[in-house]
C-alpha cells in the first residue's frame, strides 16, 4: 500500500525554512499557495505555529460510469458540519478545535495520502457511518469525481466549484497531480472551467409558463378586438337610424326633459317593490289564529 506525506507552511516562516523545491503552482482563485516544509524543520518551528494532519485516502477503481468513462480512482473526502469539503483530520493542538476557530495564523498543514484497495475503502465509507461524529462534525463521506463529461463541466470541473475548507482544495489538486491520478491537461482543464463566469441558469419553467400565457391570451384578445368592433358597427348603426328618424313632438319632448330631470334617488326608488314593514309583517303574524 502506497503512502505520500508531505508538509506546508501557511505564514512567514523563519530565516533558513523552507528550502525544499516550490510546490506546484495551481493559480486557482481563493485557493492559497503553499510553502513545502521537511518534518525536521516543521517541528523546529516553535511554540507560535501549530500543527493540522489530514489524510486522503484513495484506491484504485476499474469501474466505468455509463459503461464508458473510466473512473480511475476512489477518492475520500468529507462534508463538514459547516457545508465545506475537507478531508478527516484536524489540529493537533486541542485548544483549537476546528480551522475556523480563534486559532494561530501560522499553521503547518501535514497532508497524508494512503492507498488502499477498493475493498477496504469500501469498508471504511460502511464503518463512517456507525462514527462517533457522523451527524455532527461529519455529515458524510463522499467520493470525488476525477472525470470530466462532455460538457467539460460535469465531474471534476463542477466538484472544483464547491467551497472547501483551508487548504483542502490546495491538498487535493496537489495530490491528484503528484500521484498522477488525472492526466495533467486534465486537470488543468478542470481548475480552468471552475474560474469561468458561469452563465445564468434559465428558468425553463418560468419560459413555459410565460408562453403558455401568450397561447392563451392570443384568442382573448383577437375576441375582445372582434367585440369591440361589433359594438362600434351596433353603436354606428343606432346612431343612423335616430339621425333618420323625424324630431319628437312638443309634449313627447318635454316628457323626456321631465324624466330626464328626476333625481337619480327617486328613479331608484321607483324601480325598486315596495317592502312590507317590518312591524307589519310582526302584527300580521300575531293576528293570524294560532292552530
Amino acid at each position: 500500500m502506497a503512502a505520500m506525506g508531505a508538509m506546508a507552511a501557511l505564514g512567514a516562516l523563519p530565516a533558513g525554512a523552507g528550502a525544499l523545491p516550490p510546490l506546484p503552482t495551481l493559480g486557482v482563485p481563493g485557493v492559497p499557495e503553499l510553502k513545502p516544509l521537511t518534518r525536521y524543520e516543521a517541528m523546529r518551528l516553535g511554540p507560535g505555529w501549530s500543527h493540522s494532519c489530514h489524510a486522503m485516502l484513495y484506491a484504485p477503481n476499474p469501474g466505468m460510469l455509463f459503461g464508458r468513462i473510466p473512473l480511475r480512482y476512489a477518492v475520500l473526502m468529507q462534508m463538514r458540519f459547516d457545508g465545506l469539503l475537507g478531508f478527516p483530520g484536524g489540529f493537533v493542538d486541542r485548544r483549537y478545535w476546528s480551522l475556523e476557530d480563534e486559532g494561530p495564523h501560522r499553521v503547518v498543514a501535514h497532508f497524508y495520502a494512503r492507498q488502499l484497495t477498493l475493498e477496504e475503502l469500501h469498508t471504511i465509507e460502511i464503518s463512517a457511518v456507525h462514527s462517533r461524529d457522523h451527524g455532527l462534525e461529519v455529515m458524510g463521506m463522499v467520493r470525488v469525481p476525477l472525470y470530466t463529461q462532455k460538457d467539460r463541466m460535469g465531474g471534476l470541473p463542477n466538484f472544483l466549484g464547491n467551497s472547501f475548507v483551508g487548504t483542502a482544495k490546495f491538498q487535493l489538486l496537489f495530490a491528484l497531480k503528484i500521484l498522477n491520478m488525472v492526466p495533467e491537461e486534465k486537470l488543468a482543464e478542470a481548475v480552468a472551467a471552475t474560474q469561468k463566469p458561469k452563465k445564468p441558469a434559465i428558468d425553463h419553467a418560468a419560459a413555459a409558463a410565460a408562453k403558455a400565457a401568450n397561447e392563451l391570451a392570443g384568442p382573448a384578445r383577437a375576441g375582445n378586438e372582434f367585440q369591440d368592433s361589433a359594438e362600434n358597427q351596433a353603436a354606428a348603426q343606432a346612431a343612423a337610424e335616430l339621425a333618420e328618424q323625424p324630431a319628437a313632438a312638443p309634449e313627447s319632448q318635454a316628457a323626456l326633459e321631465q324624466l330626464a330631470a328626476v333625481p337619480v334617488a327617486e328613479a331608484v326608488a321607483a324601480e325598486q317593490p315596495v317592502q312590507p314593514r317590518a312591524d307589519a309583517a310582526a302584527e300580521q303574524a300575531v293576528a293570524e289564529p294560532m292552530e
